[in-house]
């Protein structure tokens, strides 16, 4: 026999074995998986912690593989009532998605660059047209490149100076490991040589002949070296040009929008530094622009004779600095842009005569436009009460013209050209929505919801034209609040098929995140942490109390540190909420935390604490969602997850549930879905990953009694 075929009826057999042993079926239906209990102790200034299912870490076990696929088996077997459902719903959203959408080009160095998408193809097409010209060549398809099953993404699409190669990389897993492959534009061939997991980061040399890169470390997964590839050698050549030996900071590489310089940028959550290299001297030594310091946090952009930076120097919320081209310690930064404890300067874009700071007051993002010469600054104006605003591409230095993405709850994404001397607009893209979408059908709305001590809590929402606040309408809160990441409210397609089945859709923009500047984030990590939990569950009492939905109709959802939220809200209340869904969720806090070994672990300490010092350790034990979980009755819970996540690993959420399925009380659904081909972005392709969102909202709907 095939040993293909036999190693795949063995493991068949052993799925038999273990649905017959832990799940079964019953009178009242499919019975659940019931993990095997095998006790890990684990101690640390006294306590003992005992993990019952520590052994679900063996990635490599049949046993857990297995496990996993038999709870995969359970959660079809409960959804299957709402397969037609998830069908009718996965249509839905596939229909309002235009399928040979075309992106705003952008030009630069002689030609329009775009992305398009063909009828049918889950990948976008990365194309470009001469200025002046219409001859369409397509640099990369990214449907050719798919190899046909599985997971799929198409990173580090770097055109060379000379616009006569494209660099990229492809990853086939999900761990985010990618092999990097230059091909030529001009002959569209493929070169030999091909430079094997490494992260997908890539820039240029001018000389369109040299390629930094940067190689993360196999087992933690930190990006950790930059090396220098020259094309035409072998890649057991390149040369290693800077380790980053602290195994807090990450680093990168990258070309100033002058193209004049090379930065190679190592960052971890209170310190950073740059390192600069002229871009036209790819074989010189880097130099240090500014040595790193603890608590100081600096970002640089070359514009003509100077430096800009933007930097918490002195500046909690960030202040904007200059300096020239050789002196770059910080004693020579003279201020552009002063402090203000209001406002949280966030990013910048550099052109010859203008700079464009991205600003966050009042929770909500701005632009401000500045003038080298004399003249007014000014802020753009934006129509929605809620709203995300970023800046797109800009690669013309000396453009006066500035290229933005605007999109709100009620409004697509949008691309616009905005004139700067004269503040003009021109709408250049909006994402068509199909189906009959009409936005004056919806209404968004921006609350401050008081917290428990007083705060107030941004929250975002949108509903359809008609909602009543009667206490009727189920409701979804998401939340996110960690790494000071701040959850705008964006346009999302796939959420019409909530809202036009009558539910609301709300965002807490809980503490954690940076909607309301940097003390916002510093209160809600660290021993302030606990803050974002109460936030959410403060922000779902509020919405009950004003009639937006009731306590039967209050759902909740977050991924990843989201996921943390959602988990650790599911214990400190558990009655407030119908149901869940935790997407990649962050649960076991404090045993990956004292793991440096796990991915990406040691550079979380200044975010989570590190559980090595006891204040930290006990203080991550009192909300970490695994550790406390309880003989209480939960609501109904689905806890999806990637087999081959790189962030937050399978592990965590297979633990939580079968802990959960051991002590809860109750008769609420508790399902656990592992896509067992991707990671922590679940499925790849533009339409593939709707068949997540189907099952998602096809789990929450049944819940609140809407079966069509």
């Amino acid at each position: 026999m095939d040993f293909k075929i036999l190693k795949k009826l063995n493991k068949v057999v052993m799925l038999m074995m273990m649905t017959g042993l832990l799940s079964g079926c019953g009178d009242d239906g499919p019975r659940p998986p019931v993990a095997p209990i095998r006790p890990t102790e684990l101690t640390a200034f006294g306590d003992t912690r005992v993990d019952n299912y520590f052994w679900l870490r063996e990635r490599e076990n049949p046993e857990v593989i297995a496990y996993l696929e038999a709870e995969n088996a359970y959660t079809e077997a409960i959804m299957q009532s709402t397969e037609e459902l998830q069908e009718k719903l996965f249509r839905e959203m596939k229909g309002r998605i235009k399928k040979d959408d075309t992106s705003a080009p952008y030009t630069w160095n002689g030609f329009r660059y775009y992305q398009r998408y063909v009828a049918g193809g889950e990948y976008a097409l990365y194309c470009r047209k001469p200025v002046g010209g219409d001859t369409e060549q397509i640099m990369l398809d990214g449907n050719a490149l798919y190899p046909g099953d599985g997971y799929f993404s198409l990173r580090a699409v770097k055109v060379s100076p000379d616009a006569k190669l494209v660099a990229f990389g492809t990853d086939t897993e999900g761990r985010r490991f990618y092999d990097l492959q230059v091909k030529n534009l001009e002959t569209g061939d493929l070169l030999p040589e091909r430079i094997e997991n490494v992260t997908g980061n890539a820039a240029w040399a001018m000389d369109s002949r040299t390629l930094f890169y940067s190689r993360q470390d196999p087992e933690t997964l930190r990006s950790y070296q930059i090396w220098r590839h020259r094309l035409g050698t072998p890649a057991a050549e390149d040369v290693l040009v800077y380790e980053e030996k602290d195994e807090t900071f990450g680093v990168s590489v990258h070309r100033s929008k002058s193209d004049r310089y090379l930065f190679i940028t190592s960052h971890q959550t209170l310190s950073s530094e740059w390192r600069l290299l002229e871009a036209d001297n790819p074989e010189g030594q880097f130099r240090v622009f500014q040595p790193r310091q603890r608590d100081l946090e600096y970002d640089i952009e070359h514009q003509g004779d100077r430096f800009v930076i933007l930097t918490n120097d002195q500046a909690r919320n960030f202040r904007l600095m200059e300096c020239g081209l050789q002196e770059t310690g910080i004693g020579s930064w003279r201020e552009i842009l002063g402090h203000r404890p209001e406002v949280y300067l966030e990013d910048v874009e550099v052109f010859r005569d203008w700079l464009v700071v991205m600003e966050r007051f009042d929770g909500l993002s701005h632009l401000r436009a500045i003038p080298l010469a004399e003249g007014e600054d000014h802020l753009l104006e934006f129509p929605d009460p809620t709203w995300t605003v970023w800046l797109d591409v800009n690669k013309d230095m000396d453009s006066a013209v500035l290229r933005y993405g605007y999109e709100s709850m009620t409004t697509p994404g949008s691309v616009y050209a905005y004139d700067l001397p004269t503040r003009e607009q021109t709408l250049l893209k909006r994402t068509e929505v199909l189906g009959g979408f009409e936005a004056e059908n919806y209404v968004s709305e921006y609350l401050q919801v008081p917290a428990r001590d007083g705060t107030l809590v941004p929250v975002s929402m949108v509903y359809r034209k008609g909602f009543e606040r009667d206490g009727k309408s189920p409701l979804l809160l998401y939340g996110y609040g960690s790494y000071g990441y701040s959850m705008d409210a964006d346009f999302e397609s796939s959420l019409l098929s909530l809202l036009d089945r009558g539910f609301v859709y709300a965002i807490a923009h809980v503490r954690g995140g940076e909607e309301k500047g940097r003390a916002w984030y510093e209160d809600g990590k660290l021993l302030n942490k606990k803050n974002t939990f109460t936030d959410f569950i403060d922000c779902g009492r509020y919405l009950v109390a004003e009639g937006y939905t009731s306590r039967e109709g209050l759902f909740a959802e977050g991924g990843s540190a989201g996921g943390l939220l959602v988990g650790a809200v599911l214990n400190m209340a558990p009655e407030l909420w119908r149901g869940v869904v935790a997407a990649v969720p962050f649960v076991d806090v404090v045993t990956t935390m004292q793991d440096a070994d796990i991915p990406l672990t040691t550079g979380e300490y200044d975010e989570w604490g590190n559980p090595g010092q006891e204040e930290y350790y006990r203080y991550m034990v009192s909300y970490s969602p695994y550790d406390n979980v309880a003989a209480v009755e939960y609501p109904a819970l689905l806890v999806t997850t990637g087999l081959h996540d790189s962030q937050v690993q399978y592990w965590e959420p297979a633990k939580w549930v079968a802990k959960l399925r051991a002590l809860k009380k109750g008769d609420a659904p508790l399902l656990l879905k592992t896509n067992m081909e991707a990671g922590h972005g679940g499925a790849s392709g533009r339409f593939r990953r709707l068949k997540e969102t189907a099952l998602n909202y096809a789990f929450m709907l049944e819940l609140a009694g809407v079966r069509e």
